[in-house]
């Protein structure tokens, strides 16, 4: 995933429509694959984020607990 302009919350957009539309039928069998294909990209780049800023923040505690 090289978009550099993809955040949590565009990315998180995103997956919301992709899952609207797989619920509702919108998506055909043509662009399945690469709608599910990205889903899977979109929520490792989620779960990457999050992982990311929870260590960030557990950082920040103990430096304030250390100081």
């Amino acid at each position: 995933m090289a978009d550099k302009r993809l955040t949590y919350d565009t990315a998180y957009a995103e997956l919301e429509r992709i899952m609207q539309d797989l619920q509702e039928d919108r998506i055909g069998v043509d662009e399945l694959t690469a709608k599910v294909k990205r889903a899977v990209e979109l929520v490792a780049f989620c779960n990457t984020l999050l992982r990311a800023t929870e260590e960030e923040v557990e950082r920040i505690v103990k430096k304030l607990g250390d100081g």
